[in-house]
């Protein structure tokens, strides 16, 4: 038996099923690129879901993990530490917030958004007690926490988690009407993805999100961007929310605040709304750890620079210039996304998501498939334009050899 059965093999045995992990075993990686336990490289045209947007291995996130391993890891909140202030100060700013929660994971940050909207709407809205409700879209994906789930759409994530948490709506993503007609005077939130990327990267009409602030200034609603997997750079700016022009009343981030180093994930907000918590009301003992705010901070530092941005926004037109052309040739039937982030629709008749994948791998890129005819392409911000196009070339070749 290989070495990649064999670690696959032994992964099967002895862990859950709760994941369909394509049959690769990485072993080590650099960059945009990644090696097999047999020595094989693949380019990484995923990132992690958007975790690994400055690379495999970047410098300077390494190295500020390594200076603060040597120093104190964790102190949990029961004590301050000297790299908070600083973690919290900077991501404010960058944010153009003034409060930061820290957590670890993203669906972590969600149920932070969550119970901090529902604590907002009964002291300083002054909704009844029990009754807030927050508006959601259909097809969404936030996390996997019993919560989330409860107002998810997406049956293979639902099913048998019953019975389901109360006081959520959901809405048609992107139809502002059916938003406006949800809205009560026990609403208290709004919770979107800018971009929604589990559901294939799907962007919203222009003029939705634009939309959706004024529906919810007008109302007095908070605005809770989950910008978990569009954030930091992915599109081409700093938040998605901003190709709109749009600041939210609530960022919530994760995933690339943390450089694929260490989870890390926060909400950011404004001093009024993060300030209905008080000592003991809710807390997380990794969350803000010293650690994580030594990779965090050189993640705003690089983020503060623009580069990663520039190169998402350069890079990323180029992507979709070029799956724009595969779309003439039948087998792309849509292209969808922003800035280094393409959900690609595969015509059935070429294979599912999950073949085309296989088939990729085959040829050394990485990608991952969903909804059964979708592949999602998000590679490291710093990939080069010629990794890309070999990228894309292995893609044609697979499209080609799929049509005969």
């Amino acid at each position: 038996m290989a070495t990649t059965e064999r670690a696959i093999a032994s992964a099967e045995a002895h862990s859950a099923h709760n994941y369909h992990p394509l049959p690769v075993v990485v072993a080590s990686a650099d960059g945009a690129w990644m090696t097999d336990v047999e020595g094989r490289r693949f380019l990484d045209m995923l990132a992690g879901y958007s975790a690994l947007n400055f690379g495999h291995g970047n410098r300077r996130l390494i190295d500020a993990a390594k200076a603060q391993l040597e120093r104190v890891t964790l102190t949990s909140r029961a004590f301050h530490h000297d790299r908070f202030a600083d973690f919290c100060t900077q991501l404010a700013e960058l944010c153009g917030m003034e409060m930061v929660l820290p957590m670890n994971t993203g669906a972590e940050a969600v149920e932070t958004a969550v119970k901090t909207a529902r604590k907002w709407g009964y002291r300083t809205k002054g909704v009844p007690d029990g009754t807030a409700k927050i508006i959601v879209a259909a097809d969404n994906f936030h996390g996997r926490t019993t919560t989330i789930i409860s107002f998810s759409t997406d049956e293979e994530a639902r099913a048998d988690y019953g019975p389901y948490t109360p006081g959520f709506e959901i809405v048609p993503y992107g139809d502002l009407a059916a938003l406006d007609a949800a809205m009560t005077d026990n609403t208290v939130a709004v919770l979107l993805e800018p971009i929604q990327g589990e559901a294939g990267v799907l962007v919203p009409p222009p003029g939705y999100l634009a939309g959706v602030r004024e529906l919810t200034r007008a109302r007095n609603v908070l605005f809770i961007a989950d910008e978990i997997q569009s954030g930091l750079g992915r599109t081409g700016k700093t938040f998605a929310s901003e190709h709109e022009g749009v600041v939210p009343d609530m960022y919530v981030l994760g995933k690339a605040l943390g450089g694929g180093v260490v989870p890390v994930s926060a909400v950011v907000s404004s001093a009024e709304i993060l300030g209905v918590f008080r000592p003991g009301e809710h807390g997380s003992t990794f969350g803000g750890n010293p650690l994580a705010c030594a990779v965090a901070l050189e993640v705003i530092a690089m983020l503060r620079t623009g580069e990663y941005q520039q190169r998402a926004a350069e890079l990323g037109d180029h992507l979709h210039h070029e799956l724009g052309l595969m779309t003439t040739g039948g087998a792309v039937e849509a292209v969808r996304g922003r800035g280094l982030w393409a959900g690609v629709d595969i015509a059935p008749s070429y294979g599912t998501g999950r073949e085309i994948s296989r088939k990729l791998m085959d040829r050394g890129v990485l990608v991952k498939d969903t909804h059964g005819s979708t592949i999602r392409i998000a590679p490291p911000l710093v990939i080069s334009k010629e990794d890309l196009d070999w990228g894309l070339e292995q893609l044609r070749a697979v499209l080609t050899a799929a049509r005969w």
